[in-house]
């Protein structure tokens, strides 16, 4: 009997130790992934998901005119399992940084690094620029509190904040 109780001691601190390290160690921007098909095409974008938590995100956290990973942590990337047309532009089937440059207006820049294993915008690079181009965004009434990229048949949607916008492809 005295082993019984021992060993439901042990089993309830270990259960007690795994959820403390796991509420200590959860990261704030956890890792998230949109996957879906454009036409016949796979297309995966892994990134770290950042929540807005009360912060000013556009021009100050996220400054604008300067080159951004367009998550949090380590590199956004977008893959492609065959070769794509993206905002009219030929992509190469394969796996590319993420990257976005915001401005005060509705004109922002998205680029298609061929290096995909920078962390965050430090490694970033316009000499690896695959492909660069303008979108236009959109601002919301509604504030969407985390990160999120969504891929649909006609391309990838970003909405963060109050800030939407959509990347063409086929």
């Amino acid at each position: 009997m005295a082993k019984i109780i021992k060993m439901k001691k042990i089993k309830f601190t270990l259960a007690l130790m795994l959820l403390i390290a796991t509420a200590t160690f959860a990261q704030k921007s956890p890792r998230a992934e949109a996957t879906g098909q454009v036409g016949e095409t796979t297309v995966t974008v892994d990134y770290g998901a950042p929540s807005v938590r009360d912060r000013v995100i556009w021009g100050d956290l996220v400054p604008y005119n300067k080159v951004w990973r367009a998550g949090a942590n380590e590199n956004t990337t977008i893959s492609f399992a065959k070769d794509m047309i993206v905002k009219g532009k030929k992509v190469p089937a394969g796996k590319y940084g993420l990257f976005i440059i915001p401005a005060e207006g509705e004109e922002w820049t998205v680029v298609l690094s061929n290096k995909n294993d920078a962390w965050g915008s430090n490694g970033y690079s316009q000499e690896n620029d695959l492909v660069r181009f303008k979108v236009k965004t959109k601002k919301a009434d509604k504030n969407r509190e985390q990160l999120t990229f969504l891929v649909f048949k006609g391309g990838v949607q970003f909405n963060w904040e109050k800030v939407r916008f959509f990347i063409p492809m086929k």
